[in-house]
């Protein structure tokens, strides 16, 4: 049977790097945000939105993504009712997805919130992602049209490293790229699951 591990990391902390890494190295990846985003342009989703956060957030129809992270990342049950909506979507997502994977020894699912979400009992290992907080600010700045207030915002509705890592079979500290992919390289031996060779 098919091994999920969980990759996670907060904002920043260049946890899709490292899940591409871990891609290229023959894992296949499935992307929480992604699978997100795709969801979201359902039409049952659609409705399921607008009923609870109204129709000013769509233009033609089209969801408003960096209007909707404004609201629910300055209010905690805003986000959870979000949450609520997209999540069992993403779930079923990710299972379909899951059963087109069923022939590989292990599969990557990478989400920011792992343990928010309680995703994190569905996996068989976990991989935490980690950098300095100013290192991952600035990576955000760097990378987003946003504020420092609205990045600490987001970090302050995640957990915390420390939380995270308890609850972790690994840890990658992803300040220096090449050696955050030896750790990569590492886990794969650990976990005997075959590399690219490529």
């Amino acid at each position: 049977m098919t091994k999920v591990i969980g990759l996670t990391g907060g904002i920043g902390s260049g946890k899709t790097t490292i899940a591409n890494y871990f891609k290229e190295m023959g894992v296949p990846l499935y992307i929480a945000d992604d699978g997100a985003r795709a969801v979201m342009q359902s039409d049952y989703i659609i409705e399921k939105i607008k009923q609870e956060f109204g129709e000013i957030l769509f233009e033609n129809n089209i969801l408003n993504r960096a209007k909707l992270a404004e609201i629910v990342f300055k209010d905690a049950d805003k986000l959870a009712k979000l949450n609520g909506i997209v999540h069992p979507a993403v779930k079923d997502d990710f299972e379909k997805w899951l059963l087109k994977h069923k022939n590989y020894s292990h599969v990557i699912y990478e989400t920011a919130i792992l343990f928010e979400s309680g995703r994190y009992k569905e996996c068989d290992i976990i991989i935490t992602v980690t950098a300095p907080e100013e290192v991952r600010i600035n990576r955000v700045l760097k990378r987003d049209n946003t504020t420092r207030s609205q990045v600490l915002n987001r970090m302050q509705m995640q957990w915390k490293d420390e939380e995270r890592i308890s609850r972790s079979n690994f840890v990658i500290n992803n300040v220096n790229l090449k050696i955050a992919k030896e750790e990569v390289v590492k886990i794969l031996k650990i976990l005997n699951i075959k590399q690219n060779q490529s």
